[in-house]
């Protein structure tokens, strides 16, 4: 059955290939809302229009140009951003995914469940983007729309991202320290870590789209990685030596140096029906990939 799908948000990343996924089927009117900066191209149709997130009169004028059968929502990072969002879309959505991340979590000695953060009773506080750092701005976006919508929401839980197009160029950072012999600082390479490619999050996204589970859920790509292990596959995949030390100049030192293990449990996308990839098939892959593209 068609449907009438909105994106906030599509322009670059695994918001830009959630895009594509859904426009390359054909079965869907897809409609991407962006800040309207630059021009966007897609394959196949897609409709464009012009949003500031921050406003919530260009929010509401969004929502009423529907209604939608699904709202996806890249770039909530506050609880009013995610207000707007709730009051905006209130009779004109039948189901939200709103993107949250693993930062919601504290670092704890086990691999982390969702009812390790509960937005379902977490201390509502309202505030801009500017009054809260990445972690509780997204907490508080889980817990504004799980405590205030009357519509279904569901909330991705998401780690890292990786791939060729990632903008924060994080794996790249790796791959070009090792192969110009700098030293990367590593405070833990025994740390286990959870990552996703982009390309999953947009296929994950499209399922969680037409699947039944709210509030939220993990996604992440099936089992972890050490950092230290990063680092051998980068070390084979360049044939050279890196330089890791715990600790040197803020400029040198891991995306990923974490202190202690990160790691994700999906075990509740799962059981709804969802299979990942395994970190350890794609990785690897990735890694030459990114060696090649550098040395070319």
């Amino acid at each position: 059955m068609e449907k009438k799908i909105l994106i906030l948000g599509g322009s670059r990343y695994f918001g830009r290939r959630l895009v594509q996924l859904l426009a390359s089927e054909g079965q869907h009117q897809v409609t991407v809302a962006t800040r309207g900066l630059t021009k966007v191209e897609f394959a196949g149709e897609v409709q464009q229009i012009v949003l500031d997130r921050t406003d919530a009169a260009s929010l509401r004028e969004v929502a009423q140009s529907g209604p939608w059968d699904i709202v996806y929502d890249n770039i909530c990072y506050s609880p009013n951003e995610a207000l707007a969002a709730v009051q905006a879309f209130e009779g004109y959505v039948g189901r939200y995914i709103v993107t949250s991340s693993e930062s919601v979590y504290d670092y704890l000695n086990h691999t982390l469940v969702e009812a390790d953060f509960d937005p379902y009773h977490y201390e509502l506080k309202m505030g801009d983007r500017d009054q809260f750092d990445y972690a509780e701005g997204k907490r508080l976006v889980e817990t504004v729309f799980i405590q205030k919508a009357k519509f279904p929401v569901c909330a991705m839980r998401i780690p890292i991202v990786l791939g060729l197009d990632d903008y924060t160029r994080r794996l790249h950072f790796h791959v070009e320290h090792v192969e110009k012999e700098l030293t990367i600082g590593v405070p833990n390479p025994e740390a286990a870590i959870s990552f996703i490619t982009s390309g999953e999050v947009a296929s994950f996204m499209k399922w969680l789209g037409n699947a039944s589970i709210t509030g939220p859920v993990n996604g992440s790509s099936d089992g972890s990685v050490t950092i230290g292990q990063i680092i051998k596959m980068i070390e084979q995949a360049t044939g050279k030596e890196a330089h890791i030390v715990p600790e040197t100049e803020e400029e040198h030192m891991s995306p990923f140096g974490i202190p202690t293990s990160w790691t994700m449990d999906t075990a509740k996308a799962q059981a709804a029906g969802y299979t990942f990839q395994s970190v350890q098939e794609w990785l690897p892959k990735l890694i030459r990939d990114i060696v090649s593209e550098h040395r070319e």
